[in-house]
């Protein structure tokens, strides 16, 4: 299977990329940033984008590869909704876009957050925002699609998130990482990145993953193994 990755420079699409690294079911990897990612691999090719929003100028290179997985975006932490809108919906939404017409064949997996509003209607911004994304992406025609709705996520492997806070609290709750990966709710970058890939080879009648959904859908081959 071939995979592109959006937003692997960030802590979540780091975490993918290295467990689609060390996956051996994946053979290409193609890399879509706006800044360029420290890991090597044989298995990367990246390409470095600094408006998405003209992804589709190389959609032609997407139509050998098997899953999308959409792991960038931002704060919505003192931006304004218009803001967030665009660079959370409308980057998105071309993205998407381009991948299906390439290959509608695709899995595209979509990294959302937990609370996101599916109805669009609620209160908080980023929720009605995300919520309308991930019905947008669903609802495209993919061959499948998900919403990957992780509640906390806990960085192994040396990944750092590009926030410096999250880093402090990362380094200070160190200590707490094994009591945390036993709540249901919490996941980790691999976990993560695992369930990612499964989902591409076990399709899941659940098409919005909570925490505890990611956890067990990383789990699916060990479990298996066991049987």
């Amino acid at each position: 299977m071939n995979v592109i990755i959006t937003g692997s420079s960030g802590m979540v699409g780091k975490g993918v990329l290295l467990e689609s690294i060390e996956d051996s079911r994946i053979h290409k990897i193609l890399l879509i940033n706006r800044s360029k990612t420290d890991v090597k691999s044989s298995k990367i090719t990246e390409i470095l984008l600094s408006n998405f929003k003209e992804i589709d100028s190389l959609k032609d290179q997407f139509k050998d590869y098997n899953a999308c997985f959409h792991c960038m975006g931002i704060s919505s932490s003192g931006v304004s909704e218009e803001k967030y809108f665009d660079l959370t919906f409308n980057v998105s939404k071309a993205i998407a876009q381009s991948m299906f017409s390439a290959n509608p064949n695709m899995v595209f997996n979509y990294v959302s957050g937990s609370g996101t509003d599916s109805t669009e209607k609620g209160n908080s911004m980023w929720a009605r925002v995300k919520g309308k994304t991930e019905n947008m992406i669903l609802n495209m025609g993919f061959k499948d699609a998900y919403a990957f709705r992780p509640g906390g996520i806990l960085p192994l492997k040396g990944i750092k998130s590009k926030t410096n806070l999250y880093n402090y609290i990362y380094i200070i709750t160190k200590p707490l990482f094994p009591l945390l990966k036993l709540m249901k709710s919490i996941t980790t970058t691999t976990d993560l990145g695992k369930a990612m890939i499964n989902s591409c080879f076990h399709t899941q009648s659940l098409k919005h993953l909570e925490g505890k959904n990611i956890n067990e859908l990383a789990r699916i081959n060990i479990q298996q193994e066991y049987k």
